[in-house]
């Protein structure tokens, strides 16, 4: 079965990680990834939906902090704070090693694509992990003191200010990287992560040409929800969707996937919200959606390829 998941923060890695040992052939999922949250620092391009999914799926991950490196250490961060240098954002070591070597492609010609491809093969992941683009598109958060990257909100502001409104800096003339469209309109099913509808999923969705293969695609497409009991999981996803004037619940996130929402997986807890999914044209099912060991991630993703069964 040809899959195609869309995927941007920790929660997909988590639901990644537990889809991969269900799969006969790993190689028929086609990861496509946020970069709305790419951003340069001290020279380097940094992708760290990209390198998440990277770390997650090659076993190098860091399962406890959820991010970057496992057994990482942080000397050049140390080191970079004494020449001043911005350390807000927790590059490791080893970390470096992605930026360093990406940053170089780049500047050699190569795309994003291109050396997605290559840091995956380099890091022994066997799914087809690809950008939403290839293109910049850089998500922007309005606070009371003017627009930050995201990055700048999330990290370094601990996603603790006012949101007044949300943007992708470049979606307009943004190209969906090459194999995107192909594979949803290919796809045998399309799994949405439990990620962050406005800042994880939305900036995908900001590229028209991804937006109009998923009305195209004939594949039925489920997504999780990331909302439970009235907040997410992790991160701002509710103070974000409330920004946005939708419903924090999982009715809210099938009506921001409205309308190529076929079916939305919402936590068992929340199953009393089946009725309101229903009526944001999206057929329920619920499941044990949080993912707090190895096993939980597995039967998470058991459950998915069963209601799409």
């Amino acid at each position: 079965m040809r899959l195609v998941a869309l995927a941007g923060g920790t929660g997909a890695s988590k639901l990644l990680r537990g889809l991969l040992p269900l799969l006969d052939d790993p190689r028929d999922l086609t990861i496509v990834v946020n970069t709305g949250d790419d951003t340069e620092l001290w020279g380097l391009h940094i992708s760290p939906d990209l390198d998440s999914v990277c770390y997650t799926l090659s076993g190098l991950g860091d399962v406890r902090r959820g991010w970057g490196l496992r057994d990482e250490t942080f000397h050049a961060l140390e080191h970079m704070a004494r020449y001043g240098e911005p350390t807000w954002f927790g590059l490791g070591d080893r970390d470096l090693a992605t930026h360093i070597y990406r940053t170089r492609l780049i500047r050699a010609g190569r795309t994003l694509s291109e050396v997605t491809a290559l840091v995956a093969a380099g890091l022994g992941v066997p799914p087809r992990v690809l950008p939403m683009s290839d293109d910049p598109v850089r998500t922007r958060v309005l606070g009371p003191d003017g627009w930050l990257g995201f990055q700048e909100y999330f990290v370094r502001e601990k996603a603790a200010i006012e949101v007044r409104a949300v943007e992708y800096t470049g979606a307009e003339g943004a190209a969906a990287a090459p194999g995107v469209a192909a594979s949803l309109r290919e796809a045998d099913a399309v799994i949405v992560c439990p990620s962050n509808p406005v800042t994880s999923i939305g900036p995908i969705l900001s590229v028209a040409e991804i937006a109009a293969a998923l009305a195209d695609t004939a594949a039925p497409v489920i997504a999780v929800s990331p909302i439970v009991g009235g907040d997410a999981v992790s991160g701002p996803a509710g103070r974000l969707m409330a920004s946005r004037g939708l419903p924090v619940s999982p009715a809210g996130v099938a009506r921001a996937y409205a309308p190529w929402l076929d079916t939305l997986v919402l936590d068992e807890r929340d199953a009393a919200a089946a009725g309101s999914v229903r009526a944001e044209g999206a057929r329920p099912v619920t499941a044990a959606t949080l993912m707090v060991d190895a096993a939980a991630e597995t039967a998470l993703a058991r459950s998915l390829l069963e209601a799409l069964r």
